[in-house]
């Protein structure tokens, strides 16, 4: 939209008249030049806006960690509490919800 209104806008400049075929309301050989012009701007100003916003929406999203969140630490004591306890892996995770190859990972850190 903004490239249109600029080239719209050079036309004009020049002394040119337009009036398109595909879309009736485009044409300056009317009452409502200057409206339509101004309109096209506002659009194009706000669809710069959104474009912006969206911009920035999208690198603070990147900006996160990616990857699975790391396991909270309160559940660390809790795992290795109940695996000295004697329970299974799969008895763990379902108390904890704690996923199994996680579990090996915290608990192969201990005996090293």
């Amino acid at each position: 939209m903004g490239e249109t209104l600029n080239h719209l806008q050079r036309l004009n400049v020049a002394g040119v008249s337009f009036k398109s075929f595909t879309e009736q309301y485009l044409d300056s050989t009317g009452l409502f030049r200057e409206a339509i012009i101004a309109i096209l701007a506002a659009i194009a100003t706000q669809e710069r806006v959104r474009f912006s916003e969206r911009i920035k929406a999208g690198q603070a999203r990147s900006a996160k960690q990616p990857g699975r969140p790391r396991l909270a630490a309160t559940k660390v004591p809790e795992v290795r509490r109940l695996r000295g306890e004697g329970l299974s892996f799969k008895k763990i995770q379902r108390a904890t919800g704690v996923p199994v190859a996680t579990m090996y990972k915290y608990l192969a850190s201990d005996k090293s």
